[in-house]
């Protein structure tokens, strides 16, 4: 089989992780920079080039690992490779749900998966009220598209709120506020799901000056045993963003597990470590399974 990883970074923990995999399973193995792909339409069958090379027929799986900074973009190659009946590990309309907190929020709000009280607004004159709709504070300001904890304050104040908020609206940055969830004692979970099975889950502990627990601000790791509640939320946020790979993060709250976001792209690196499992062949064994299922 002949699969090609999208991704940027050719050296990426999780980038060269999966490679290795895909070539231990006898594979063909290609990494492509989907910021140096363009698409050609209105020829008999849409072209997609690589550079100056046409890769349209090369391959027969695709698994995308689109940053953050060009994910219109690399939702809109993926798109072209699922037009050409090429498997992908994750949709292009799922990239670009999963890439928005919004969007995931309010689809995961839809299907009755809980998440913690959210309120979004670009009306910067009443931030007061926006505040006490969550309880006062204090509460977290997110910007919306983002990830590795970037994006991510914590007020714990009307006036540190109102401050940062202004910020961000001056800047024409779309956000959402949340309830803190005092609770969750800077901890939170990262599930990683592969088609419809968990195949590894941790918690992440926030570092001593940090209330995030991401792992790439500090956070400590270890693994970690689910609930069948978190089970059932990581399976099925999966499912509703139409990804076939995702890494699902929630809190425990008094009133249970809360969904925080979806991440299409997961890093391997940190849920590898802390247990020991290779997420990496989980992940090119469901390619396998898929690839040529019509």
């Amino acid at each position: 089989m002949d699969i090609a990883i999208l991704s940027t970074g050719a050296n990426v923990y999780s980038t060269k992780r999966i490679a290795d995999e895909v070539a231990l399973a006898g594979h063909y193995v290609d990494l492509i920079d989907h910021t140096k792909c363009s698409v050609k339409l209105g020829a008999e069958k849409p072209q997609i080039y690589f550079g100056a090379d046409n890769i349209t027929e090369d391959f027969d799986a695709i698994i995308p690992r689109i940053g953050t900074t060009v994910t219109r973009h690399g939702a809109a190659i993926v798109k072209q490779f699922e037009l050409n009946h090429v498997f992908s590990t994750a949709r292009s309309s799922g990239i670009l749900q999963a890439r928005n907190k919004v969007t995931t929020l309010q689809i995961m709000a839809k299907k009755g998966i809980p998440v913690p009280e959210t309120v979004f607004s670009i009306n910067p004159d009443n931030v007061e009220e926006q505040i006490e709709l969550l309880g006062g504070p204090p509460v977290i300001i997110k910007l919306q598209e983002g990830t590795q904890g970037k994006g991510v304050m914590l007020a714990e104040s009307k006036k540190s709120a109102k401050s940062i908020i202004d910020t961000l609206y001056n800047m024409n940055t779309s956000i959402l506020l949340q309830q803190y969830i005092a609770e969750a004692n800077g901890e939170d979970l990262r599930v990683i799901v592969v088609g419809n099975k968990i195949v590894a889950s941790m918690k992440r502990t926030s570092g001593l000056d940090d209330f995030r627990s991401n792992v790439h601000r500090g956070g400590n790791i270890e693994p970690v045993q689910l609930t069948p509640k978190e089970k059932f939320i990581a399976l099925n946020a999966t499912k509703h963003l139409g990804l076939g790979i995702a890494g699902v993060d929630m809190i425990r709250s008094n009133n249970g597990p809360l969904l925080i976001e979806v991440n299409a792209s997961p890093g391997l690196k940190g849920i590898e470590t802390a247990t020991g499992i290779n997420v990496a062949k989980h992940m090119v064994q469901y390619v396998e399974r898929n690839a040529f299922r019509k």
